[in-house]
């Protein structure tokens, strides 16, 4: 498994090169000029060429693109065409509070979409089914924005049990931004783990058991629970990815600092530097976090082996 990791973790470099090469050309490919918004609507074309100039865009692609890789492979991602600070510095204080919203959006989406789906699939076609099907449809369903200023009128306005909005580093502002993050991943969770269970439950090797006389618990939790969650892992990996790219609808809600606010703000500027550094950012999220998803394979089935 050693070698697999190393091997997996050399074929990172190419993808974030490939990355990186898209990304430098799709930003450019945004309507407007950040020289141009930066001028102001009142200036002349030789200020505007004079600032393109400076931030180096008045070069070629390739020669821009060559430039910004050098600065990156020397830990300098440049500087935030809007603040005018390191773009490093800008994003490492909106990280860690994009990572708690994430873990804690992710822990409950699992702990209520893997029971969920898992209440459903043993209980498939009673009561118990249903009703753990319409909660999980009434998650997907709901806006963010809509349940995110439910939960606020609700705990923090009427019952006044937890803070509106905004983080200061304390655990009880996660509670509402979170649970709004997670109620979709977890509706998604329910499904997928209702469909991983009801596909194992079906193997020959769970007819087996039950014919053995080994008890149902026994069969539905250390036989087809077990195997069930390889794929519900798949998911769970590919869904916390999009957690750390942050939820735009309920950071604006909880007026949250996180990452994805940061990246609508950079769009909205032509931020070239913020944009570029974002998406490199969000990439090794997701090859990274697929990395340790094979690694976790093996942990759930020991018979899974990596050559």
């Amino acid at each position: 498994m050693l070698t697999y990791f190393f091997k997996r973790c050399a074929a990172i470099v190419p993808v974030l090169v490939v990355v990186s090469i898209l990304a430098c050309g799709f930003v450019r490919l945004l309507p407007g000029d950040p020289a141009r918004m930066m001028a102001g609507p009142d200036a002349d074309a030789a200020t505007i060429e004079m600032l393109r100039a400076q931030l180096g865009l008045d070069r070629a692609l390739p020669v821009q693109y060559v430039t910004y890789m050098g600065n990156v492979l020397r830990g300098d991602l440049g500087l935030s065409l809007k603040t005018k600070l390191p773009v490093f510095q800008e994003i490492s204080l909106r990280y860690l509070p994009t990572m708690y919203l994430a873990l804690a959006g992710m822990a409950w989406s699992v702990l209520f979409g893997v029971f969920f789906g898992a209440v459903a699939a043993i209980y498939n076609g009673k009561w118990q089914d249903h009703t753990a099907m319409l909660i999980s449809v009434s998650g997907i369903s709901l806006p963010q924005f809509w349940l995110g200023l439910l939960a606020i009128q609700l705990f923090a306005v009427y019952l006044g049990w937890l803070p509106v909005a905004g983080f200061t580093g304390k655990w009880s502002e996660l509670v509402l931004p979170s649970f709004t993050l997670g109620a979709t991943v977890a509706a998604i969770m329910a499904r997928f783990t209702l469909s991983a269970f009801l596909d194992v439950l079906n193997e020959e090797y769970i007819s087996t058991a039950r014919a053995k006389g080994v008890p149902e618990r026994r069969v539905m939790w250390k036989h087809a629970f077990r195997n069930a969650l390889i794929p519900v892992v798949t998911m769970a990996g590919l869904q916390f990815g999009f957690l750390l790219g942050g939820s735009v609808v309920v950071e604006t809600v909880f007026a949250w600092p996180g990452l994805g606010r940061f990246m609508i703000e950079a769009v909205a500027v032509r931020d070239y530097p913020v944009l570029q550094a974002l998406l490199l950012l969000y990439s090794f999220h997701f090859v990274f976090i697929n990395l340790l998803v094979d690694m976790v394979y093996a942990l759930i089935n020991p018979e899974i082996r990596f050559e």
